[in-house]
């Protein structure tokens, strides 16, 4: 077994045994950034990556944008007013100007520590973009000079808590030594990433929404989970998705006619409903010279593919396809209680596609850019917090309790096929007319096979020590996809990227955050967002 096959609420052992003041979950972009601003505030700091710190994730394979914006008041105003709207107005331009005030200062710290950025013709450093395998190699790097210990190929399955609910460390599988691992730690932060579904997106492979998992184990609340409809364009059979590059794209049928109204404002809503029969095509016919370079040299990982087949994007039809993107390019995550990145579990934290995006992107993101922010900026707040958090909880002893559930507690029923829950739980949430294309009948259908998937899976067996990973990735989208669609059939309008076919407007009577939780019984409430009748955005 993975652990002791006793009941979840026992003390843990495992085959390795560690004391932090602070553990993080999760080693890309937020959790290096969280990692290295607990250290400096004295913590004792562990991190553990389900892949290998630097290399795994979203970021590390691409390049990505920044949401940089030197501190020039009418340019930062025209910044966040270019995605009030767009956001449905749900974010929190307070939050706005705190993320742009520390990513500032967060990509200056990176040119100082060495971080190769390009310059412009003019001799002035270029610092709105990082190349993905730079940015991590040197994120790792800083990570160890910290005095960080990184656990590699360590997925954690299961969050520990103490007598008082508080959270009190984690445990999970070391794959390359067949064994496990507990910490126990006063703080812990969540910088897991979103979810993805498994959908074969690039770098996506490791984002199956654990965190959320784990944190609502302990009792910890989502916000936004509706805005979880991100579809990114690859081609099709592959992995890369550049949706940006898609703008100066002509698209068509196979049989070379235009595909009506896919390249307008709303084409990603008209490509999926065309998807659903027949192939589209695209070419890049729109890019002149100079655009063909500059796209060439800045993602060189979209050609690749195209380049090994002998198709050239730019004079030659490509078929594509969209691939679920889930919470990874949405908004939703954890709810976020204070400046901190609190969550509402004591010393719980969380940063990066794992919390909540709402904040400063409202309803609706992408890639890069805000989320890179977002990544850099909550990941040092979450990580600073947890740090004082941590060094404040020093020498105090607790008792370490089991909190995971589903997968890794013994219960009277046999245990969990991985392979095939996975399977059932994409197939309510890849298809276009599922989850992209919603409606209230679609909704309620796809929760009713969902609920009776968790209602078989929570009296499982814990899984065996070969199949613990993947069990509980698949259990950890089951919860994900029905906090999305009871959040998603709660809000009955369309704002931002949350799309109802039977509810096609939106309805400023609904200017709120939804928020989630629970795990048998899904609970839906409502938070006020900040009013968008407060001019807060003038520069």
């Amino acid at each position: 077994m993975a652990f002791p096959p006793t009941a979840a609420s026992t003390i843990p052992t495992a085959s390795l045994e560690l004391d932090a003041d602070v553990l993080v979950i999760g080693g890309g972009p937020a959790g290096t950034w969280a990692a290295i601003a607990a250290a400096a505030r004295g913590a004792k700091v562990i991190l553990a990556d389900k892949g290998f710190c630097g290399s795994s994730g979203a970021t590390a394979p691409s390049g990505t944008g920044v949401w940089y914006v030197p501190p020039d008041p009418a340019r930062r105003a025209k910044a966040m007013n270019s995605r009030w709207d767009l956001g449905g107005r749900l974010a929190d331009p307070a939050w706005m100007r705190r993320v742009l005030d520390r990513t500032y200062d967060n990509v200056n710290q990176l040119a100082e520590w060495g971080y190769p950025f390009s310059d412009d013709a003019e001799g002035r450093s270029i610092r709105n973009g990082l190349d993905g395998p730079d940015y991590m190699r040197l994120m790792r790097k800083r990570t160890k000079a910290a005095g960080v210990k990184i656990l590699d190929h360590s997925p954690a399955l299961e969050l520990l808590r103490d007598d008082s609910g508080a959270v009190a460390g984690a445990a999970g599988v070391r794959r390359q030594k067949a064994d496990t691992w507990l910490v126990r730690a006063n703080a812990v932060v969540i910088a897991t990433g979103g979810c993805a579904f498994l959908s074969k997106a690039l770098g996506c492979n490791v984002l199956t929404g654990d965190g959320l998992l784990f944190a609502a184990e302990l009792g910890a609340e989502l916000s936004g989970m509706e805005f979880s409809t991100a579809y990114a364009m690859a081609l099709e059979g592959g992995s890369v998705t550049k949706t940006r590059f898609y703008d100066w794209a002509t698209f068509t049928f196979e049989d070379g006619s235009p595909i009506p109204g896919a390249a307008s404002k709303g084409g990603r809503s008209v490509i999926a409903r065309v998807l659903q029969s027949r192939r589209v095509f695209a070419q890049l016919d729109k890019a002149d010279a100079e655009t063909e370079q500059a796209m060439r040299y800045a993602q060189p990982n979209f050609f690749l593919p195209l380049d090994r087949v002998g198709i050239d994007p730019f004079r030659q039809r490509f078929p594509v396809t969209l691939l679920l993107e889930g919470t990874v390019r949405g908004t939703g995550g954890l709810r976020i209680v204070d400046s901190t990145c609190a969550t509402t579990v004591p010393g719980l934290y969380a940063a990066g596609d794992a919390a909540t995006r709402e904040l400063v992107c409202g309803a609706f993101t992408g890639g890069g850019s805000h989320n890179a922010a977002w990544a850099m900026s909550s990941g040092y707040w979450a990580g600073s917090a947890a740090g004082e958090h941590g060094r404040h909880l020093r020498g105090r002893n607790r008792t370490v309790l089991r909190a995971g559930g589903v997968g890794v507690a013994d219960g009277s029923g046999r245990a969990i096929d991985a392979a095939t829950l996975t399977r059932a739980v994409q197939d309510e949430v890849w298809p276009y007319d599922r989850n992209y294309l919603r409606s209230g009948e679609r909704l309620t259908d796809s929760l009713g096979r969902l609920d009776g998937l968790w209602s078989g899976a929570r009296t499982a067996q814990a899984a065996s020590l070969d199949e613990a990973q993947r069990t509980r990735e698949g259990v950890a989208m089951l919860a994900t996809s029905r906090w999305m669609y009871r959040s998603a059939l709660s809000r009955t309008e369309s704002r931002g990227m949350h799309k109802r076919e039977d509810f096609p407007e939106k309805d400023d009577n609904q200017l709120h955050y939804t928020t989630s939780g629970g795990l048998d019984e899904i609970w839906i409430g409502h938070e006020r967002a900040p009013s968008p009748e407060i001019e807060v955005l003038a520069a």
